[in-house]
C-alpha cells in the first residue's frame, strides 16, 4: 500500500551525526505510525525508534535514547531520524517502517523500505 524510500545514510566518524529521511507515497501518511529499525550482519532486526501518527508520542530503544531523535512532517509525507553522537556499534542497515495504527516497538509493521546503510568508523 504505502511505499517507503530511505535516504541519508553514509559513512561518518564516531561522535558525528547523520539525519536519515524516509519518504512515503501512497495511502494516507497521517494514518500510519512510523518506525525506524536497524539490522547488522548476524543479528536480527531490532527496534530503534517510533513516532505516533500525529507526532505526539515517541519511543526509543535504550541503546539510542538521548542520542537519536525521531520526527515526522505529515505535510511532506516524511519521517526523519536524527542520529547524534554516533558510535561504531550503530553501524547497520536502517529501515523505515509504517504501521496502520498505533505505535509499536516490535516488528509489527505493515510496510518496509529497502534500507539505507549507516557506517560509523572508529
Amino acid at each position: 500500500q504505502v511505499q517507503l524510500v530511505e535516504s541519508g545514510g553514509g559513512l561518518v566518524q564516531a561522535g558525528g551525526s547523520l539525519r536519515l529521511s524516509c519518504a512515503a507515497s501512497g495511502g494516507t501518511f497521517s494514518s500510519y505510525s512510523m518506525g525506524w529499525f536497524r539490522q547488522t550482519p548476524g543479528l536480527e532486526r531490532e527496534f530503534v525508534a517510533t513516532v505516533s501518527r500525529n507526532g505526539g508520542a515517541k519511543y526509543y530503544a535504550d541503546s539510542v535514547k538521548g542520542r537519536f531523535t525521531i520526527s515526522r512532517d505529515n505535510a511532506k509525507n516524511t519521517v526523519y531520524l536524527q542520529m547524534n553522537s554516533l558510535k561504531p556499534e550503530d553501524t547497520a542497515v536502517y529501515y523505515c517502517a509504517a504501521r496502520a495504527g498505533a505505535t509499536r516497538t516490535t516488528l509489527e509493521y505493515d510496510n518496509w523500505g529497502q534500507g539505507t546503510q549507516v557506517t560509523v568508523s572508529s
